[in-house]
């Protein structure tokens, strides 16, 4: 009996969905996509159909081993635990705790105080109100990285940290926040879109890409 291809309800600019297209792509597994796009339909992740399968109405969500998981971070610690190399954890513990610290902040203190839904109700101010939320973020982050970056977020390896990195600093973009002030995350975010787990879970290069926006 073939076992199904996971399935990833995923829209392409998502940075929590390109967190998990990363982690499926260095881990070399092969999925299927389900866009869900969050701006057509008056955001298609509000459908019954799609509530049935992630209850907070929120991309990504996952379809994997007979399970569905929803939260970026727990898929990608799913996948860390269920097919290990190459591994997103580092084995010294304290590294480890940094990883997670790094990621945390990222996915709890920047990403959703930016996120489409804060947005919406911010009116005329959206822009504004994501370039402080992610400035503020990006300061106290770039002095973390000062102390733990090698390379990359923590030391020589790509981590936890590196996939949820590289989509911020793309939304940091997209919102036209100046990235002068942050040299190491700068440094670190060109390093980490050289690899290839990175160029193909580009947003610029998925199924439900606009054709405007394609690489």
């Amino acid at each position: 009996m073939q076992i199904p291809s996971p399935i990833l309800y995923s829209y392409f600019r998502s940075s929590c969905s390109w967190r998990v297209r990363i982690a499926l792509a260095l881990k070399g597994i092969a999925y299927d996509v389900v866009p869900v796009n969050l701006l057509k339909d008056g955001g298609q992740q509000f459908s019954a159909e799609f509530k049935a399968v992630n209850p907070m109405q929120q991309v990504p969500a996952l379809k994997i081993d007979g399970i569905t998981l929803s939260q970026s971070l727990a898929i990608i610690h799913y996948l860390e635990d269920t097919c290990p190399n190459p591994r997103l954890l580092p084995q010294d513990l304290k590294k480890r705790a940094q990883v997670r610290m790094i990621a945390d902040h990222i996915v709890s203190g920047i990403q959703p105080l930016q996120n489409l839904s804060v947005l919406k109700q911010m009116g005329e101010k959206k822009m504004e109100w994501a370039q402080n939320c992610i400035a503020s973020g990006f300061q106290a982050l770039e002095q973390t990285l000062q102390h733990t970056a090698g390379r990359y977020c923590v030391g020589d390896e790509v981590s936890m940290a590196d996939l949820c990195l590289v989509p911020q600093v793309f939304n940091a973009e997209r919102f036209k926040v100046d990235m002068g002030p942050y040299p190491t995350i700068t440094r670190i975010n060109k390093a980490l879109l050289e690899l290839e787990a990175f160029k193909v879970s580009h947003p610029s290069l998925q199924p439900d890409t606009p054709a405007e926006l394609r690489a």
